[in-house]
């Protein structure tokens, strides 16, 4: 008992040690990149990169062992990922889909969704087909190649969330179709992922991947059908007064959340997206909203998010890369990523409607992967059909492709009218 216990203990220190560490550093890395005009987003990725095996793990391999040894990883990961979960409701809370009931939002983020999609997809698998000689002769082209494709297609729901809410667009037209849009295209992302897999663990099958999509539609109409009324219901009964959320309505909340996350999980399409579907269901309740937000969403964005980014950009060496090929390849992943997204994006926003200002914006803010994009590197890099120099080039495009839009924002936005909000909290 006492060996337990001492075990325990030992556990939660080493933890705690990494949540003072990661916490403190992602907030003082999202205070700097503010005052240089990027979102504070990006502040807390590079802290991560920062504390990993990039610079501090290199310069300090002993202080970096004491405090992020394995030990701890999975308990941190845990955290992590209820947090991304948790911040996925309160996107989905945050937005005005009616604004979707216009012809030209909704057909322009089904379509921005779909270009988003192919081209990049399609470059992607080009540039694993060219590079595969090199990098993964002993893989599978085919597969490693698909990879790539999933790799360049993917845009990041929960960054574009958090960059949406700090430029004060959550509320815009252009707010909901690029959120819209990024919904639809990660959502297509992960059943290709989930395919991809699958073929490549020699299980793949039309029967199953029709199974998926059947079942993704079903959870969509429970939702609709029985989960909509249910949530009215809880909003009715256990109101909110004095921008408080009941304990009680704020347990039954939670319990949701996961149960979604739970479905979407066995759906093959991430957890996290329980917790968006869930966001959806309370949105049109303002005073929940913002209640939920001042009780609830910034204790998630200041302990919650910065530990998955932080944690994330530990496992991540950009120091990988030391061939002149192997920059080549860099510059050509990154014109890809960027040209295959915010051209295709622009054009499909033209097309539907939306001028040259605000199609730039769209393509911008559609450009953003970050760490939606690592997710599926180190899925495709745990199966072994990712060399590591691969992965390592792949994760420098996620962060450049993201350290991108805010700067482009803040160009873009004035010119299109829309007023940047300064000192807004994270």
């Amino acid at each position: 008992m006492g060996s337990s216990v001492h075990q325990t203990e030992s556990l939660l220190f080493g933890i705690l040690l990494q949540l003072i560490v990661m916490i403190a550093a992602a907030r003082m890395g999202n205070q700097l990149l503010r005052r240089l005009g990027q979102p504070g987003v990006i502040g807390e990725i590079i802290a991560g990169l920062l504390l990993g095996p990039s610079v501090c793990g290199y310069f300090f391999p002993g202080a970096t062992h004491f405090l992020f040894g394995a030990q701890a990883s999975t308990p941190i990961t845990i955290i992590s990922q209820i947090g991304l979960v948790l911040l996925m409701f309160q996107i989905g809370t945050d937005f005005e889909f009616g604004l979707l009931g216009r012809t030209r939002n909704r057909n322009g983020a089904m379509a921005i969704a779909a270009a988003s999609v192919c081209v990049p997809f399609v470059l992607g698998f080009a540039i694993g087909r060219f590079s595969a000689h090199e990098f993964a002769p002993h893989t599978d082209p085919l597969i490693y190649s698909l990879f790539c494709g999933v790799g360049l297609a993917i845009t990041a729901v929960p960054i574009l969330g958090r960059i949406l809410r700090e430029f004060d667009l959550t509320r815009t037209e252009l707010g909901v179709v690029a959120i819209s849009a990024a919904a639809v295209n990660d959502v297509t992302g992960w059943v290709l992922l989930a395919g991809i897999a699958a073929y490549a663990s020699a299980r793949f099958s039309p029967r199953d991947i029709g199974l998926q999509v059947a079942g993704i539609l079903l959870l969509l109409a429970v939702a609709w059908f029985a989960l909509r009324p249910l949530v009215n219901w809880l909003l009715r009964t256990m109101p909110v007064r004095g921008g408080d959320v009941p304990p009680n309505l704020m347990t039954a909340i939670i319990c949701l959340i996961f149960v979604l996350g739970l479905c979407t999980y066995e759906l093959g399409i991430f957890t996290i997206f329980g917790g968006f579907l869930g966001g959806l269901l309370f949105h049109h309740d303002k005073r929940f909203v913002e209640a939920w937000r001042t009780q609830i969403g910034k204790f998630v964005l200041v302990f919650f998010l910065p530990v998955f980014f932080t944690y994330t950009g530990l496992r991540t060496n950009v120091l990988g890369l030391t061939s002149a090929s192997e920059w080549m390849w860099l510059a050509a992943i990154l014109a890809a990523a960027i040209l295959g997204k915010v051209v295709p994006v622009y054009a499909a926003g033209r097309a539907f409607g939306f001028d040259h200002k605000e199609s730039a914006i769209l393509g911008s803010l559609m450009n953003t992967r970050a760490l939606m994009e690592l997710i599926v590197l180190n899925i495709g890099y745990d199966l072994g059909f990712i060399p590591q120099s691969v992965f390592t080039m792949f994760v420098i495009m996620a962060v450049v492709t993201t350290v991108m839009t805010g700067p482009l924002l803040r160009v873009l936005l004035p010119k299109a009218g829309y007023v940047i909000p300064e000192g807004v909290e994270a």
